[in-house]
């Protein structure tokens, strides 16, 4: 483990997935209680896309900004929200220099698979058909997200090509939960590891699909075939349980001749990176908002 990281381990919060209301609560003070990010250099705008039902999201407008990412935000599709992902959309817009929209979908156990990726799929297709009010290219669209999100985001990509919807240049996936079935070696060791661990990944997924089997748009490990789908960029921590499903998917996409730019970072666990004051979270957030500044590049 990072020395910088492991110091602050006895300070976690509890977030167990137990009881989502208690959760969301408590991961909102935390959230709460984080510095204010510097928003100078953009415009922040809170808008809802008309869906069904509508989806709010928070649109961060950099300045001279071209292309853009439907971005989604983690807490194991139970809990988290425009406020609490605040902090991060502001980040990755800055760094990035991309228009980021961050979307407040609908959450478990309240409502499950398909409702989020719904939500999601909605205000990807909301972005191309309005990238000019936008202020957009339209053949600039990302789609990306943190943990659950990033698993999200995948389905997204998949649901996308299989539909022939709206084209998504990239896929930026931090620390990606992608797979129901918890096999690999890292899910079935990592069973203490700090803030995320088995038995809290195995609890998101009931709060998601309930009694419904998960199909490759729920987990998007399940797919079968990879091939045509966008570039992506997977981060992952190495002592997290969802570790190796990452890594996996990142071969499999490479073994279907999609681009993989893969990031494994030594002696951090899942989201690690909200220790801001450790040289690593530092490192993993400008690579981030570097990737998807380039992938958005002419």
């Amino acid at each position: 483990m990072n020395p910088e990281l492991e110091a602050f381990i006895p300070f976690l919060p509890t977030v167990d997935l137990i009881d989502p209301v208690t959760d969301r609560r408590n991961f909102a003070k935390l959230a709460a209680a984080r510095p204010a990010p510097d928003t100078a250099g953009m415009e922040i705008e809170d808008r809802t896309v008309p869906a069904g039902p509508d989806v709010p999201v928070r649109i961060y407008r950099p300045h001279q900004a071209q292309g853009a990412i439907v971005w989604l935000h983690g807490g194991g599709l139970v809990f988290g929200d425009l406020d609490t992902e605040h902090p991060w959309a502001t980040r990755l817009a800055d760094g990035s220099g991309a228009v980021v929209i961050s979307v407040d979908y609908r959450l478990a156990p309240e409502h499950r698979f398909p409702a989020a990726l719904d939500d999601a799929y909605a205000v990807l297709t909301w972005t191309a058909e309005h990238a000019a009010e936008l202020g957009i290219d339209p053949a600039r669209i990302a789609v990306g997200g943190h943990s659950a999100g990033a698993g999200l985001a995948a389905a997204v990509a998949l649901r996308a090509r299989d539909r022939q919807g709206p084209p998504i240049r990239f896929q930026l996936l931090n620390e990606p939960g992608l797979d129901d079935r918890q096999e690999t070696w890292s899910q079935r060791h990592f069973t203490d590891t700090p803030w995320n661990y088995r038995d809290k990944v195995a609890a998101a997924w009931r709060h998601y699909l309930g009694s419904v089997p998960a199909s490759p748009y729920a987990a998007p490990a399940r797919a079968d075939d990879l091939s045509g789908l966008p570039a992506a960029y997977i981060t992952t921590a190495e002592f997290d349980p969802v570790r190796d499903e990452g890594i996996g998917y990142a071969l499999r996409l490479l073994q279907a001749g999609v681009p993989v730019e893969l990031h494994q970072w030594p002696g951090t666990f899942h989201g690690s990176q909200a220790i801001l004051s450790a040289e690593v979270s530092q490192r993993q957030i400008a690579e981030l908002g570097a990737a998807l500044r380039r992938a958005l590049a002419d």
